[in-house]
């Protein structure tokens, strides 16, 4: 058993962070199992030393979140006791995690786990980045909230969001309506994101402006994609011609982000996925950088992260057993 104790310096902010009736404490006494008491800003953790560490690495996140004016839940809480208990190399770097928040017109966004930080960290610095894993990692919210920053600070001049109009294992048949109406369906998750971001009367002034465009993977072709944010989503699902396509469109002051589950294909059986031949190719080139996201960085319902964890359980086991005939 270890104890430490420590001191915030702030009465007012230590009461957001603990919450009604410490709340928020009782959260990280129970996901960690350690004993927390707290007297004004003096609070002691008692527990294993590991958990006693990660206790105080997490209390320490929310503390420098309600400095900046963030409001504390229980997501918030859970993803500070996330990252407390990942491998972090350093004080600085955890210190670098803490630091990154996007400013949107409705909410700042911030990194609920290393992985999203380094997510975050990679698109701000490479032309090009590619954010692999399954669905409720934040892969597509993260990039389109950097995009919405970068437009907001005067970075890029438009956003461009595209995904292929491919159907996820079924057949919708005929679609009614014009155009726009026929793809929007495949393309709601990227306007369900700009609305969390954006009021809705800037969002619909911008999209009629040209400054935000939201478009099937098939209308890129032939572009040049200048002082533009442009994001890939469900990437999986493009041909290697398709996603050669898409990369060659990447113009001057640009950023490109390319999203997809390689667990989740959708392509014709036997048809190779243009995000799968893309990694293989452009491994080795400068200025472009891949972040893989697993079941622990879930961000959605906790049911969500398990459900994740239990195919990629028996996807191990099927791969394990086919590796076992083969020899």
């Amino acid at each position: 058993m270890a104890e430490i104790c420590f001191e915030l310096f702030n009465n007012q902010l230590v009461q957001q962070l603990v919450g009604e009736a410490d709340s928020n404490l009782r959260l990280i006494e129970k996901m960690l199992n350690v004993e927390i008491l707290s007297f004004g800003n003096q609070l002691t953790v008692k527990g294993a030393s590991s958990d006693v560490e990660c206790a105080k690495t997490a209390i320490e996140t929310l503390y420098n979140k309600v400095s900046k004016g963030i409001e504390i839940g229980e997501q918030e809480v859970k993803a500070a006791v996330r990252m407390s208990g990942e491998n972090v190399r350093s004080d600085e770097e955890t210190q670098n995690m803490n630091d990154i928040v996007l400013k949107t017109k409705k909410r700042y966004i911030y990194p609920r786990s290393a992985n999203q930080a380094k997510y975050i960290q990679e698109m701000m610095k490479n032309e090009l980045v590619f954010g692999l894993g399954p669905a409720g990692t934040g892969k597509t919210y993260l990039a389109v909230a950097l995009a919405v920053a970068m437009m907001l600070e005067g970075t890029v001049d438009k956003i461009i969001l595209s995904r292929p109009a491919v159907e996820a294992g079924e057949n919708l048949g005929f679609l009614p309506g014009d155009l726009k109406e026929k793809v929007d369906p495949y393309l709601r998750p990227l306007y369900d994101a700009l609305y969390e971001m954006l009021p809705a009367e800037q969002v619909d002034k911008k999209l009629a402006l040209g400054e935000i465009e939201i478009a099937p993977l098939a209308f890129m072709r032939g572009r040049t994609l200048s002082n533009a944010f442009v994001i890939l989503d469900e990437a999986q699902n493009t041909t290697p011609m398709q996603m050669k396509m898409f990369l060659t469109r990447l113009g001057e002051n640009s950023r490109m982000v390319v999203n997809g589950d390689l667990s989740q294909v959708d392509l014709p059986h036997g048809q190779i996925s243009g995000l799968r031949d893309a990694l293989d190719t452009l491994r080795n080139l400068t200025n472009i950088s891949a972040v893989t996201f697993g079941s622990t960085d879930v961000v959605r319902h906790g049911l969500v992260a398990k459900i994740v964890q239990a195919y990629e359980e028996k996807s191990k086991k099927q791969q394990a057993e086919a590796e076992k005939q083969a020899k």
